[in-house]
C-alpha cells in the first residue's frame, strides 16, 4: 500500500451500509439491455468486473422509471417492471458475491429523450427545445425535439413513479440503495435550470422553487423505502447537451440546493463536474464538492469528475468528499482499486470503448475472470 493512498481504502458506511473502501464506480450509460429494458448477461459480466477489481460501491447506469415518458435511450435498462428488476437481481448477486455494494440509479429523461418505445413526444417543465444535438453514440440523430410542458397531475405521477421504481429496485432487484438522477440535463435538472424552466407555478421561479421537484422526489422515495436504505441524488451544473453551464446564483444557489436537499431525507449527494477540484464559479471560488460539504451538513458527499489519478482522488477527500466515484478511470481500469493499492500503473482511457455506440464491448467482458 502506498501510504499517501491509505485514505481511499478506509472502511466507511453509507447509512449503515458497510463499504470496504471509499471508491465507487460512477453511473455510465452503456445501452446494452434488451429492447424491453431487461438487463442482460453481458451487463452482469461487465458490472462484476468492478466488484472483482476492488471497488467498494457500484452505482449503475440510469434506469428509466415508467412506461410513459422517462425512457432516454434505445436498449436502456429499466426499473419500470418486475421483469426488469428481476433481470437486475442477477447483476446484484454477482456484485455481492465479491463483497461490493450496488446502488440503482433512477432516471427520467424529460426533454433529452432520444428514444422511447412508449410515447412519441417528450415532456419537460416548459416547451423549450434543448440545446445541441442528440448523441450519436447513444443512437441519436439530429436536434432534440421541442417538448411539451408537464401538467400538475403528470408531475405528481412522476414523483410516484420514482418512488415505485425505488421500491422495485430494492425489494425485487435486491439493490442496496437507490440514487435519484438530478443532474446532467435530464428532467429533474431541467426543472432546476433557469433557462429550461419558464414556469410561474410552484415548480418554477427562483432557485428554491426550481429545486423543489428534486426535493419532493427525494421525500417520496425516502417515504417509500423507510429509514434503513441509502437514498442519494446526483447533482451537477454541466449537462450532456450544455457542458459549460453554471448556476447564475453562484454560491448562493449552491447554498439553497445543497441545504434544501440535506433536509429531504437523503443519505448522500453525488456531485459531478468535469474536473471536480476546479472552482465552481470562477477564479477564487470553492469547488462544488467543497460547497456541498459546507452546506449539506452531515450528509455523505460523493465526488465525481476526472479523479482517475490516485492523488487527485485523495485530494477530493480532503476537499470534503467521503467517497470518490470514477467513470472513465473505471472503464479503463475495472481493477483500479487493486492497481492503486499495489502501485501498479493505470491504463489510459480508450475512447474506442464508447464508439461507434457506447454499448458494452465483447473485449470488456472477455477477461472478467482475470480481473
Amino acid at each position: 500500500m502506498i501510504p499517501e493512498l491509505t485514505p481511499l481504502f478506509e472502511e466507511t458506511h453509507l447509512m449503515g451500509t458497510r463499504l470496504t473502501n471509499r471508491l465507487a464506480v460512477a453511473p455510465m450509460t452503456r445501452v446494452t439491455a434488451t429492447h424491453e429494458g431487461v438487463p442482460t448477461d453481458k451487463m452482469s459480466r461487465y458490472y462484476s468486473r468492478f466488484s472483482k477489481g476492488g471497488f467498494g460501491l457500484i452505482i449503475t447506469e440510469g434506469s428509466y422509471i415508467d412506461h410513459e415518458f422517462s425512457q432516454t435511450y434505445e436498449y436502456q435498462p429499466g426499473l419500470a417492471s418486475d421483469d426488469q428488476a428481476k433481470g437486475w437481481h442477477a447483476i446484484v448477486d454477482a456484485v455481492h458475491a465479491d463483497g461490493s455494494k450496488i446502488i440503482a440509479q433512477l432516471l427520467h429523461a424529460g426533454a433529452l429523450s432520444q428514444y422511447n418505445r412508449f410515447r412519441n413526444e417528450t415532456v419537460a417543465p416548459s416547451p423549450v427545445q434543448p440545446k445541441g444535438e442528440q448523441m450519436s453514440f447513444y443512437r441519436g440523430n439530429g436536434p432534440y425535439r421541442t417538448p411539451r410542458s408537464l401538467k400538475d397531475e403528470e408531475i405528481a405521477d412522476i414523483i410516484s413513479h420514482f418512488a415505485m421504481s425505488a421500491a422495485r429496485a430494492v425489494r425485487v432487484g435486491g439493490f442496496d440503495g437507490v440514487e435519484i438522477h438530478g443532474a446532467n440535463g435530464y428532467l429533474l435538472d431541467q426543472f432546476l435550470t433557469e433557462y429550461t424552466n419558464m414556469r410561474d407555478d410552484r415548480w418554477g421561479g427562483d432557485i428554491e422553487r426550481r429545486v423543489s421537484l428534486s426535493i419532493e422526489v427525494a421525500k417520496a422515495v425516502r417515504h417509500e423505502l423507510g429509514d434503513s436504505v441509502p437514498v442519494g441524488i446526483r447533482i451537477s451544473q454541466g449537462k450532456v447537451n450544455d457542458f459549460v453551464h453554471k448556476w447564475s446564483e453562484a454560491e448562493a444557489g449552491a447554498e439553497v440546493v445543497f441545504g434544501r436537499l440535506a433536509e429531504a431525507g437523503l443519505s448522500y449527494i453525488h456531485v459531478t463536474e468535469f474536473e471536480a477540484w476546479c472552482p465552481a464559479f470562477g477564479e477564487n471560488s470553492k469547488s462544488l464538492v467543497s460547497l456541498a460539504r459546507e452546506y449539506a451538513g452531515k450528509l455523505t458527499i460523493i465526488a465525481n469528475g476526472s479523479l482517475h489519478d490516485p492523488i487527485r482522488a485523495v485530494n477530493a477527500l480532503r476537499d470534503g468528499a467521503d467517497i470518490v466515484a470514477l467513470g472513465r478511470g473505471a472503464l479503463s481500469n475495472p481493477d483500479w482499486p487493486n492497481r492503486a493499492r499495489t502501485g501498479e500503473s493505470m491504463m489510459e482511457f480508450d475512447r474506442g470503448l464508447l464508439a461507434p455506440i457506447a454499448d458494452i464491448k465483447n473485449s470488456e467482458v472477455a477477461a472478467t475472470h482475470t480481473q
